[in-house]
């Protein structure tokens, strides 16, 4: 169970610097970040902060 909270502590600090780089290029003017549209890098830090979530849900479902 160690694994899955260091696991949505990782992934939901990742998953919200996903989401302030997508915000911050889509702020400075572009659509586009190496290839992709901004709105994905969005939606991919709402998965990796969903993902998180999840992990975090199955670690308190465990100890209870």
């Amino acid at each position: 169970m160690d694994v899955l909270l260091k696991l949505g502590r990782i992934a939901g600090v990742v998953g919200v610097l996903l989401c302030i780089a997508g915000v911050a290029v889509r702020l400075g003017g572009a659509y586009y970040i190496a290839g992709f549209q901004v709105g994905t890098l969005l939606q991919a830090g709402t998965t990796v902060m969903v993902f998180g979530c999840l992990c975090f849900l199955a670690v308190l479902t465990h100890r209870s």
